[in-house]
């Protein structure tokens, strides 16, 4: 198997990434071309297409070999496997439908897996420069800087993040009502941003305090989950375990007290992997 050299794949994402970005702030203002994918609420843009076809140019100039999965090359019917090989997972536009509204909430996420672990994880929000980034071992950073989690143990104190996601399925609705319903006593408050890699960083910067949803993709989580963690903070599967990145579910939160607390109030929801 080939070595993998992680600080200069850290470079070349980050070079791959702020160049990806500017795409993003070009496009920003301007009116889209918007195309639907599962349902009129799962939105592709000529942007998302033109950013993941960027990094992934960017990343085979310099690793001829590495493997990748991104959202829209799955999305046009490429297969999503994870294998031990060094591979990219991208989401070019997490949060198409704020890009699409002109709302600034909108990022890159890419994440580097080797041996199917995360080495490095960076979420990219250009609009409102805010360059997140972990490296196994070495810590969480907003814009170069040390991030934390809360570390908040209560729920009573809790500001949480709730999605209704990019789907019109009933079962994934009905779900999403009833973990409200049976939060809404409980929390201290939620949020709905629209972008799962933000949300994410945000639990890793201390903003909010958890957040899970069912129906999510790799490519939504798998740089968020480094960064979670290297924050101090944990990234596990909804009912307790160990996180499978393609089980498309996860519960992240400051603190492994708060998660337990939260995972038997959920109405869980089983869907196909990814």
């Amino acid at each position: 198997m080939e070595s993998f050299d992680l600080e200069l794949c850290f470079e070349v994402a980050m070079k791959a990434v702020n160049e990806g970005g500017e795409l993003i702030r070009q496009a920003f203002d301007k009116k889209k071309q918007v195309l639907q994918k599962s349902c009129d609420v799962d939105l592709v843009t000529e942007t998302d297409q033109a950013v993941e076809k960027l990094l992934i140019q960017r990343v085979k100039e310099n690793f001829p070999t590495h493997k990748f999965i991104g959202e829209e090359s799955v999305a046009a019917g490429e297969k999503c496997l994870l294998s031990d090989d060094p591979t990219w997972i991208i989401d070019p536009v997490d949060g198409t439908m704020n890009f699409v509204h002109s709302f600034p909430h909108c990022c890159i996420s890419l994440a580097v897996l080797h041996n199917k672990v995360a080495q490095i994880g960076i979420i990219y929000n250009p609009v409102l420069e805010q360059m997140y980034t972990a490296k196994i071992g070495k810590g969480a950073f907003l814009n170069n800087k040390p991030i934390h989690v809360s570390k908040e143990t209560d729920l009573n104190k809790s500001l949480l993040i709730i999605e209704l996601g990019t789907s019109r399925d009933p079962q994934k609705h009905d779900c999403v009502m009833k973990n409200l319903v049976s939060l809404s006593s409980k929390a201290h408050g939620f949020r709905s941003m629209g972008s799962a890699a933000l949300n994410m960083a945000s639990v890793a910067s201390g903003g909010s305090d958890c957040y899970f949803e069912f129906g999510i993709h790799v490519w939504d989580i798998a740089a968020g989950d480094l960064i979670v963690r290297e924050a101090g903070g944990v990234c596990i599967d909804t009912e307790g375990g160990a996180l499978d990145l393609m089980s498309r579910r996860m519960i992240c939160a400051s603190s492994q007290e708060l998660a337990s607390e939260i995972i038997p109030l959920l109405t869980q929801l089983r869907l196909e992997r990814d």
